[in-house]
């Protein structure tokens, strides 16, 4: 079941919660919607279950290809799991799970037997058999999750909508039951969407993911495209570490921190005052000056517990930053805090000065 909506806005009051959002779901892809709080992607998530209403003049919302702007969420055939669960704390496991089909019309109920192989079925699937008596009061976060989404499934959707799905979770938790999840759409390779203000999340599960800020969509794209090839600023700052540096542009180059460095996508930018962007991986480190475009840097702090170890480092120009090299990287330099080193960039994005390159 593919997903079509085009031009939506959303206004509530004078507040504008979304503005001229489109986007496109292919049949069976897991799409994220990431974005910082208030960005309305929540806001976008209800308007294709049919819990909000769009504007007036907002355009169609395809299922299918079919409009279901003015349809009701229960023509709709989604399936919709909330942060925090919705589950009823007065049924067990299995009466949750089977609560959305016993409340079918009778000509579409199914028997007893039916309810009671069905929902066998679905907790296998979420791995919680065995648990059928639990009620939710009895259950971790992480078993709470899966029966939220087990009742979800219960009712056969088209499309599976998620808000925040492991928000309440600890970090751990969140990490297991995420790549369960990702195992769990491939094997049942159902339409999904969900709503993350986490990037790790939103990175590591979906197909593609819809960026977004300020109630409009900053870039759509997979993963890989939106890290390494982002088109905004807001795109470069919001995904993973960055370092920011105010610079100049001129003639093809920039002048940051001390340093001129010419690159390719420059070419044809106009002279102005322009905003540099390096993630902390992409910074050389090296003790003496090696006779490409560097800085000299003094090292603040290290932190080195985990697989990669990051410095903190502050330029002569007073600016301060971050770099990430690997351990044996580390161990072969024998830096420690107070040393100077020279730090050479090994690609750079600047933003400002016409169009973000």
């Amino acid at each position: 079941m593919s997903i079509e909506v085009h031009h939506l806005t959303k206004t509530f009051g004078t507040f504008a919660a979304l503005r001229d959002v489109s986007l496109t779901v292919l049949s069976g892809e897991l799409v994220a919607i990431l974005g910082p709080s208030g960005s309305g992607k929540t806001t976008l998530l209800r308007i294709i279950a049919g819990l909000e209403r769009p504007d007036e003049g907002s355009g169609p919302i395809l299922f299918h290809e079919k409009d279901m702007a003015r349809r009701n969420v229960g023509d709709r055939q989604v399936g919709f799991v909330f942060q925090h669960y919705a589950l009823f704390r007065h049924m067990s496991v299995f009466e949750n799970v089977a609560f959305g089909l016993r409340v079918r019309a009778r000509f579409s109920r199914p028997s007893k037997q039916q309810i009671r192989l069905k929902v066998q079925q679905l907790l296998s699937l979420v791995q919680m058999e065995g648990m059928a008596e639990r009620y939710p009061g009895q259950l971790s976060g992480g078993q709470r999750q899966r029966v939220a989404l087990a009742r979800a499934l219960a009712v056969e959707p088209k499309v599976l909508l998620l808000d925040e799905p492991f928000g309440a979770l600890d970090a751990k938790v969140r990490q297991e039951l995420r790549r369960w999840l990702r195992r769990l759409h491939d094997e049942i390779s159902i339409t999904s969407v969900f709503v993350t203000h986490d990037q790790d999340e939103a990175l590591e599960l979906a197909d593609r993911v819809v960026v977004m800020n300020q109630g409009a969509v900053e870039q759509i794209g997979t993963p890989d495209e939106l890290f390494h090839h982002p088109k905004t600023e807001f795109v470069m700052s919001f995904l993973g570490q960055v370092n920011r540096f105010h610079g100049r542009v001129e003639g093809g180059k920039v002048l940051f921190a001390s340093i001129t460095v010419s690159t390719p996508r420059l070419e044809g930018a106009p002279a102005g005052h322009a905003r540099v962007f390096i993630r902390p991986h992409e910074l050389d480190l090296d003790l003496q000056e090696n006779g490409r475009p560097g800085l000299k840097a003094f090292v603040l702090r290290i932190y080195s517990a985990g697989p990669t170890v990051r410095l903190e480092l502050a330029a002569e120009s007073g600016e301060t930053f971050l770099a990430e090299l690997s351990q044996d990287r580390f161990q072969a330099l024998k830096i420690s805090a107070g040393s100077t080193i020279f730090v050479a960039p090994r690609d750079l994005r600047v933003f400002g000065s016409g169009n973000g390159r």
